[in-house]
Parts: C-alpha cells; sequence; structure tokens
C-alpha cells in the first residue's frame, strides 16, 4: 500500500502520482536517457527521480517542465495534463481525511482515501454484502468471524469506521453506487436471521435512493464472469485519472492501475450486471429473502 507511515501524517493515495510518475518514465526511456540525466536537469539525486517515478512522492511544477524540456517534449497540452496531475496529486496529500481516526483502518487506508475522492464505484460481491451497504450488525458478525482481530476491543471502532464510509452516499457529493451480489451473499445467515432480515431491509432502503443501484445474480444464472472473485472498480472526476480496480487476495490488497487492466475488468463487470436481474426483480428477490427470514 502506497502513502505515508499512518504515524508520520495523513496517509493518502498516491494513484495519480503513481500515474504521473509512470509517464515521466516512459518518457525518459522513450528519449533512451538514464534516471541520472533526470537527477542531473532537476539537480536532484537519483533515488529522488526513482521515488518520483514510482509515486512517492509529490512532484513541483518547475521539475515537470524542466523533464519535459529535458524528453523533448513541446506540446503544451501534453505538459498541461501533467501538471494538473501534479497539484491534483499535492492538494490531495495536504487533506485531512476522517479515516485518520481510525487507525482500524491501516490496511485499507489507500483505499478509503481513494473513495473518498471517487465519483462512482462499480462493485461486484460474490460472498459478502457490500461494504458500503452493511448494517453494523452485520458489519460486527463479519469482523467476527473473520477471526483475524488480535484484540477483539478494536472490532467496534472498525464497525464506526465503515459507517462512517457510508457517510459518502448521502453527502453533498454523493458517490454512484452501482453494486452487483450473488444471491449466495443474500442467503449466507452472518450473525443470524435477524442480522440478515435488518441487512436485508437495508438494501431495499438504499436501492430506493438516487445513488444505489442494486442487482443480484441469481443461483439460477449459472456459471458466470463474476466467478472469478470480487472486485470494485472506482473512478475519480480528475483530468488524467484512469479507473483504480481494487480486490482483496489472502495475503494481500490487489490494485490495478492500467488502463488495460480498468477497460477488462469494466467489460467483465458489464457481463456481470448483463446476467444479473434488472433492480426491480433483484429488490423483489431481496423482498421474498427476507420474509424468509
Amino acid at each position: 500500500m502506497a502513502g505515508r507511515n499512518p504515524d508520520r501524517g495523513v496517509s493518502v493515495s498516491t494513484v495519480l502520482a503513481r500515474r504521473l510518475g509512470g509517464e515521466l518514465l516512459r518518457m525518459r526511456e522513450v528519449r533512451g536517457l538514464r534516471q541520472a540525466h533526470a537527477a542531473e536537469a532537476l539537480s536532484a539525486s537519483v533515488a529522488k527521480v526513482a521515488k518520483m517515478e514510482r509515486g512517492q512522492v509529490p512532484i513541483r511544477d518547475p521539475d515537470i517542465r524542466a523533464l519535459c524540456h529535458l524528453y523533448g517534449e513541446t506540446a503544451e497540452p501534453v505538459i498541461g495534463r501533467l501538471l494538473t496531475l501534479a497539484r491534483t496529486d499535492r492538494e490531495r496529500r495536504k487533506a485531512r481525511g476522517w479515516w485518520n481516526q481510525y487507525p482500524q483502518l491501516s490496511a485499507m487506508v489507500e483505499y478509503v482515501a481513494l473513495e473518498d475522492i471517487a465519483t462512482s464505484m462499480r462493485t461486484w460481491e460474490l460472498a459478502f454484502v457490500p461494504g458500503l451497504l452493511q448494517t453494523p450488525d452485520y458489519a460486527r458478525a463479519v469482523a467476527v468471524g473473520a477471526g483475524s482481530w488480535e484484540d477483539p476491543g478494536e472490532i467496534e471502532p472498525f464497525v464506526e469506521a465503515r459507517l462512517a464510509r457510508q457517510a459518502r452516499l448521502r453527502s453533498e457529493r454523493p458517490l454512484e453506487l452501482w453494486a452487483v451480489v450473488h444471491e449466495g451473499a443474500l442467503r449466507q445467515l452472518v450473525g443470524g436471521r435477524a442480522v440478515m432480515k435488518e441487512q436485508l431491509g437495508q438494501l431495499l432502503d438504499l436501492a430506493r435512493t438516487d445513488t444505489v443501484t442494486l442487482q443480484v445474480v441469481p443461483f439460477l444464472a449459472g456459471a458466470n464472469p463474476g466467478m472469478i472473485g470480487s472486485f470494485s472498480i472506482v473512478s475519480f472526476a480528475e483530468p488524467g485519472a484512469l479507473d483504480v480496480v481494487h480486490m482483496d487476495v489472502p495475503s494481500s490488497t490487489l490494485w490495478l492501475e492500467s488502463e488495460d487492466d480498468a477497460a477488462r475488468h469494466g467489460r467483465i463487470f458489464d457481463r456481470i450486471a448483463r446476467v444479473g436481474l434488472a433492480e426491480r426483480n433483484a429488490l423483489d428477490l431481496i423482498e421474498a429473502i427476507r420474509k424468509e427470514m
């Protein structure tokens, strides 16, 4: 996970910085130059250039222009786009986020920071109700069931943090969420029947808001593209900010930030949505399952 150490300050996303650094790296390589040449042009160390190209440090406007000059890039639209990326990244690094008061989110701090500034998200969930739609009791049952907490006292702050994330759905700049959930996730008795009945009720309520679109892939859909596993696609308004694909694997969190990866997962999501029930039918199914509870 990239970002500053939470113990030293505010951890924020460097997704734009990695995009910017990657473009500068490609420009340098096309010219056949080494990092030492870039370092000399900036009167900086090779180590600093390496950090810039990995998106680990903010990049100043004069450095952007100096590197573009070195790499032979004179097109103002291209330079202007790089400057916008750099300025947006610098502003984001200085922003204070509500998530910093929750140490329990340390493993997800970059994802939550991205989520906080995203304009929209598409998420496919195979086994769980999406985190942004979970009730407190459901989130608590998931945390307890995971069995990975060394200190049980950390579970409640984790639940509070999860609820704080949901504020984006009803904020002045609401996150647009398109969630597709497998029927199995709705029938799994997480926390027991009472917890699930409340959770399904909340899904019905949220799905009737303007910012949430909810679909369900039923068991009857059979084999489908979603069987590869859950993932989320996070989208942003900033110029040059590509969609970011996020998924959790047993040993780590995986980020896919290339244009090809984002497009590929976008196509997969579309295919999953096509085999899912239309929203009205999805809500009917959720209501039927809720009555069974």
